[in-house]
């Protein structure tokens, strides 16, 4: 297949400690025909004997894929000793992610994939105060609201609510948030997804949506009559429904997204469902920012095991979105 010839997805190396450089590395090993790509790190973090490619400009990544996988050099203070966060490159590792935010930004990036960070490294070695990368994103982009989409072929998933304890998300969600929540995904499934009129099914904070009331009142309260006022605006909503209905077969094919109200309940069906090729993509940036569905694997990482598919299908999906946004 004849190489690709636009801006490169700008790959950021995450937690160098962890399994990030391992599936990069393998990720372009499986795409260097299909997908074009950088990797924006130190590369004496990238496992031994990985085919490395120098550049000082993400406009030279194409003709240095030919060679190995590109690298742009961004030198950390500390080596990567596998499994063991050094807090020594806590600042490193958030320095690249807002590095590839200004590449993806300038248009010298096509998009940005971010692989995985391991926030307590980051909070020890350097304060970082987001409680993760989605946040930390929406800071750096500077435009409002910014909403985390977990998408495979089986299932896309957003959750309102996302890094919070769980006895903190009734006070968190509110009807401003779910509204800006639906909103931004209804806008990036047409604008990216190309999905026309999406139909989005929005689950029910309380168990079985409340049942009337006998076991949660929010249902009751707001979260249906914003969903009765914004279909009248003409959004395709069905909810509030039960979340232990909502994710079977049939119930998935009556919709192409489902909003949930908290972490867990929207990312334990998609990873039961497609553990492997879950993708993270963060909706409502000015940018494509997509990641792989999974951690830093720290009981793996310097072993050589680790499975890349996750990361595979977000450059996959990074370099699709950027060749049909609108």
């Amino acid at each position: 297949m004849k190489s690709p010839s636009h801006a490169p997805v700008v790959i950021s190396c995450g937690e160098p400690a962890g399994v990030g450089p391992e599936v990069a590395a393998k990720a372009f090993d499986a795409l260097k025909n299909d997908v074009a790509m950088a990797y924006l790190g130190d590369p004496r973090h990238l496992p031994a004997g990985t085919p490395v490619s120098l550049i000082n400009d993400l406009s030279e990544a194409n003709k240095a894929a030919r060679h190995g996988l590109p690298v742009l050099v961004h030198a950390f203070d500390g080596d990567a000793i596998a499994g063991r966060p050094d807090p020594a490159n806590a600042q490193g590792v958030i320095d690249v992610i807002a590095a590839c935010v200004d590449l993806v930004q300038s248009g010298a990036a096509s998009a940005m994939c971010t692989a995985p960070i391991h926030k307590k490294a980051l909070k020890d070695g350097a304060n970082f105060a987001h409680p993760g990368h989605t946040e930390y994103l929406e800071a750096l982009a500077g435009s409002g609201q910014a909403v985390m989409m977990l998408a495979s072929d089986a299932l896309r998933v957003v959750p309102t609510t996302i890094h919070i304890a769980l006895d903190q998300v009734a006070q968190a969600l509110t009807p401003d948030l779910l509204r800006r929540t639906i909103e931004i995904t209804n806008a990036d499934l047409i604008a990216r997804f190309h999905i026309p009129e999406p139909r989005i099914a929005i689950a029910g904070l309380n168990p079985h949506a409340g049942e009337g009331g006998a076991m949660g009142q929010q249902e009751l309260n707001w979260i249906n009559d914003l969903i009765v006022k914004m279909r009248g605006e003409g959004f395709d909503l069905t909810g509030p429904l039960p979340a232990d209905t909502m994710f079977h077969a049939r119930a998935r094919a009556s919709y192409d997204v489902a909003v949930c109200m908290y972490h867990d309940q929207a990312l334990i069906p998609i990873k039961t469902l497609d553990f492997d090729r879950g993708v993270n993509v963060t909706l409502g940036l000015p940018f494509i920012r997509t990641s792989p569905d999974h951690g830093t694997a720290f009981d793996i990482a310097g072993q050589g095991i680790a499975n890349p598919t996750s990361m595979i299908e977000a450059l996959k999906l990074a370099h699709k979105m950027a060749g049909t946004s609108s």
